[in-house]
């Protein structure tokens, strides 16, 4: 099969109606993304954008929002142990597995319960 040029744009994860507020202390001031500004037809439905490099991040409102506790957006991240301690410095519960070969890893939840994987090359 022919490599048909895929590459990731964005991850979108849902969010309570009113949580815009929280979630961006989570993902601009734990996290250390950036917010990006949502077209004006998007911004009227609320939620956040952020980025942090080539990864970018949707947080989209849900009406019957329930937290993504299984699925999540695995992250690639460049100082994974300062990461764990920024979390763990903010409260944010940090659970180390090492059963994915050549990474190091380790799972968290957001502010509103959803499932994030934070992983760098062993």
């Amino acid at each position: 099969m022919s490599d048909l040029g895929y590459a990731l744009h964005h991850v979108q994860l849902a969010i309570p109606a009113g949580a815009e507020n929280d979630c961006r202390a989570f993902y601009v001031g734990v996290l250390g993304m950036e917010e990006v500004p949502k077209p004006p037809a998007l911004a009227a439905r609320g939620g956040l954008w952020v980025r942090s490099g080539s990864l970018e991040i949707h947080l989209g409102v849900e009406a019957e929002f329930r937290p993504a506790r299984k699925a999540h957006p695995g992250i690639l991240v460049g100082d994974l142990d300062a990461l764990a301690e920024r979390l763990a410095a903010a409260g944010t519960e940090v659970a180390w597995d090492e059963n994915f070969p050549a990474y190091r890893r380790f799972h968290a939840f957001d502010n509103v319960g959803n499932r994030l994987e934070f992983m760098t090359p062993a």
